[in-house]
């Protein structure tokens, strides 16, 4: 592998982006992460992965808004170089039943977790294309295979991320770069795990055929191998990572 290859992360401050951010630092990538420009404790963040020997460089970008990405792109560029991987990792929810939706959060949740798609990957896929080598891997949710109760804006975005992978990745297959999907099912991060035990034990645990929540390392190890050039040959795939909850 090119220990130069530099990787961009959404949202990789984030309990399950900041394991993707720190495995594909010890894998030797010169790593890029993207925070909430509300966040007041990315230095802080910065500062505890130096201290664990991960130089990451964090950008602000507000992944729904085009311009943001514009800079934030053009910020890892002129300090790391140019992008040959970008996860797209950033998202949100807004729970409710459609009944309860309102316009707000339906917009909220498909401008952070689907038109993010485009807003970021619009400025690096170019570069990938005339460079001859590139990965974009998007994260999308199993959920977004088999719906879920309350979700019907997260859902939405999550399906459409796929579709999103599949038409881009024929656009660029010839070109060395390979762009593919992501659905992971229930997986440990601290949002997880802090669901009561009582809920966790009897309502979720049993969809697991694994018996158990995934964790964040394996999920970033499925995101390393994407990323390499192993996997040149794998484009426009949905890869469920979720313990056998849903197969198709």
């Amino acid at each position: 592998m090119n220990q130069q290859r530099v990787v961009l992360i959404t949202g990789g401050m984030g309990g399950l982006g900041e394991t993707i951010s720190t495995k594909m630092a010890e894998a030797g990538y010169r790593v890029a992460v993207t925070y909430s420009p509300g966040n007041k404790n990315h230095g802080e963040w910065v500062q505890q992965m130096k201290a664990r020997g991960h130089d990451i460089l964090a950008v602000p970008c507000d992944v729904a808004d085009i311009d943001s990405c514009v800079q934030a792109v053009a910020a890892v560029a002129e300090q790391a170089g140019p992008i040959d991987i970008l996860i797209n990792n950033a998202g949100i929810t807004r729970d409710m039943t459609f009944k309860k939706m309102d316009k707000v959060n339906w917009d909220a949740v498909l401008r952070t977790n689907l038109d993010s798609l485009f807003n970021m990957s619009k400025q690096v896929a170019d570069g990938m294309v005339e460079r001859g080598w590139g990965r974009i891997v998007n994260v999308s949710s199993v959920n977004g295979s088999k719906g879920a109760f309350g979700q019907t804006n997260y859902s939405a975005a999550k399906a459409g991320v796929h579709g999103f992978t599949k038409a881009l990745a024929l656009e660029v297959a010839r070109k060395g770069v390979t762009v593919n999907t992501i659905s992971p099912g229930y997986i440990g991060t601290k949002m997880v795990t802090a669901i009561p035990d009582e809920i966790l034990n009897t309502k979720i645990l049993p969809q697991i055929p694994v018996g158990r929540l995934g964790k964040p390392e394996e999920v970033a190890g499925l995101i390393i191998y994407l990323a390499s050039d192993e996997a040149a040959f794998v484009t426009g795939a949905n890869i469920a990572i979720n313990g056998g909850q849903h197969m198709q």
